[in-house]
């Protein structure tokens, strides 16, 4: 089983890619695919999906602090 990921991605949703389950919060599965975008501006019309709408509209550019290995 290869490792899942998560992407945040600048101005836009999170991108999952990897063999995750989504489930709402009574237990039922949505139906996804290998690789599928979430919704973090909260316009979508296919919520939790994101469908495009945030573009040019929401803003959000998020990083990790880098390890201190990387630092150097």
């Amino acid at each position: 089983m290869s490792k899942a990921q998560i992407k945040v991605m600048d101005n836009g949703s999170l991108r999952v890619t990897g063999d995750v389950e989504l489930i709402d919060m009574d237990g039922n599965k949505f139906e996804t695919k290998q690789t599928f975008s979430l919704c973090r501006c909260g316009r979508s019309q296919k919520i939790p999906f994101c469908d495009g709408t945030h573009k040019g509209t929401f803003q959000s550019c998020v990083r990790a602090e880098k390890a201190l290995d990387d630092k150097q």
